[in-house]
């Protein structure tokens, strides 16, 4: 039976959560297209991306997606640009989707792409059309374009918690690896730290504190971000999919991670450490290193440190897997020169 697609301008959000969450019953999504992150960044950042929706003769829902339009960036001038599950504003995508894609009902993934890729080449309005943080070789990748360029390609680092059970985490790290972790664990009496999940009367004081242990410590905070700051406090005080996590000693307080638990996965999205007491001390390794040990004995079967090429996800892991972001042009003579002046200069479609 042929699926009827719409784009629609957004409806209200507790009519659009109840379709959401009856679809996403039916399907098997990652925990970026589900409503507890859908529909926390919609309400956090106030956007209002357009609605792909995907029905059957009957009405109901069969896929769902969100389309944000605006003019982005381009080296010869802003371009029509549709992102997908994104607003297409940095500012209000700056919670950084991973595993995006369609939330599709289970058994018609293949029918509901292909009409949804129809219904983006049947709109006139877009140059551009951008996937971030999809897996490598997606379906959303068959669209027609003049051009297809993969403008990153990221690991995502992840512990084999089954391998953990049988073994010991630190065994299966590099000697580096573990020679930091066990001298840093000398410098914390001796243990990692204990951890402490937060209580719905702790998360704002606990997120404060992460707020403000990061303070200073990154060029682009997203802690600086108010919006961010509601966005993280809705994800934790409305799911028991989220997590906050408080690690200490003696001493105090080590850190703090903000987790996503998801299909018998925990992903770290978040993270706030103390500073180094000596030299050699590693609070990130120690804490990420107990979360490890306090989702092996829940019988996850992974802990994710999300999609990034920072060298401590690496030193920490057993095992990875990637996330790719495209960006699909549609022929303009505007960007045939910039394709050109990209070739001539020697500048990356990422730059």
């Amino acid at each position: 039976m042929a699926l009827t697609a719409q784009f629609t301008r957004l409806p209200d959000p507790a009519i659009l959560a109840a379709r959401w969450q009856a679809l996403e019953s039916r399907a098997t999504p990652s925990f970026f297209l589900g409503w507890t992150w859908t529909g926390a960044w919609l309400e956090s950042y106030g956007v209002r991306p357009e609605l792909l929706a995907l029905t059957d003769p009957q009405g109901q829902d069969i896929a769902l997606a969100l389309f944000g339009h605006a003019m982005q960036p381009r080296l010869l001038g802003p371009t029509a640009t549709l992102s997908l599950n994104q607003s297409g504003d940095a500012a209000a995508d700056r919670p950084f989707i991973e595993y995006n894609g369609l939330l599709i009902a289970k058994g018609r993934e293949g029918e509901a792409t292909e009409a949804a890729l129809q219904a983006l080449q049947k709109r006139k309005d877009w140059r551009t059309l951008r996937f971030s943080g999809i897996a490598p070789g997606s379906p959303l990748l068959e669209i027609p374009a003049r051009r297809k360029t993969r403008l990153d390609r990221s690991p995502v680092y992840q512990v084999d918690l089954e391998a953990v059970r049988a073994s010991d985490y630190l065994a299966l790290l590099s000697a580096n690896s573990r020679s930091q972790i066990r001298r840093a664990i000398k410098d914390h009496d001796g243990a990692l730290p204990t951890i402490t999940k937060a209580s719905a009367a702790e998360i704002e004081p606990w997120l404060a504190e992460m707020q403000a242990l990061n303070t200073g410590r990154h060029a682009d905070n997203a802690w600086d971000d108010p919006a961010f700051r509601r966005f993280a406090a809705t994800l934790a005080t409305r799911s028991d999919k989220v997590e906050l996590l408080r690690f200490t000693d003696r001493e105090g307080v080590v850190g703090l991670l903000l987790n996503f638990l998801h299909d018998g996965t925990a992903m770290n999205y978040q993270s706030a450490f103390a500073a180094p007491r000596t030299a050699k001390d590693k609070p990130g390794l120690l804490c990420h290193a107990a979360a490890v040990g306090h989702y092996a004995a829940r019988n996850l079967k992974l802990y994710s440190l999300l999609a990034g090429k920072d060298r401590y996800k690496q030193s920490l892991a057993t095992r990875e897997e990637a996330l790719e972001w495209w960006q699909i042009d549609r022929f303009s003579p505007r960007l045939e020169a910039e394709a050109i002046l990209r070739k001539i200069l020697k500048r990356p479609a990422s730059a």
